[in-house]
């Protein structure tokens, strides 16, 4: 029933599964998690950003009223940035706001589990950090 051959290719696909499905699934997983890393990236700089405009939009009126300068409340302005980045807190795992009466800088760093690379044994996971700053700005500035 069976014909045997000479020099028949037996056992070659099964080879080829062999050899190119761990190629295959590293090209999968570069490909799902490197777009996670990418999001994560813009992600991050995204809260950042909000964070410290919210609190450069918190001027001392006092001070802007006196001299028509506008100068941040230092205070505020932390508040402002930090309490914008709480609403995010499922996101975030860690970040600082620190402010003068010129600028406002928010650091914003987030945690991403990696879904198909996180099999490789100390891949679990990533950290992606983003920093940034804001400053009033006034007709005159532009």
């Amino acid at each position: 029933m069976w014909k045997r051959t000479r020099g028949g290719d037996r056992g070659t696909a099964g080879m080829y599964v062999v050899l190119f499905t761990p190629a295959v699934f590293l090209l999968a997983g570069l490909l799902v998690d490197g777009g996670l890393a990418i999001h994560a990236r813009q992600r991050a700089a995204d809260m950042a950003e909000q964070a410290a405009r919210a609190g450069a939009n918190e001027i001392d009126t006092e001070t802007l009223r006196r001299t028509g300068e506008p100068v941040i409340d230092p205070a505020r302005a932390r508040v402002a940035a930090c309490d914008l980045l709480a609403g995010y807190d499922a996101e975030i795992t860690a970040s600082q706001c620190s402010a003068d009466e010129e600028r406002v800088e928010v650091t914003v760093q987030l945690t991403v589990r990696l879904q198909l690379l996180g099999i490789v044994p100390g891949m679990s996971e990533f950290t992606m950090t983003s920093t940034a700053s804001a400053q009033p700005v006034t007709d005159e500035d532009q």
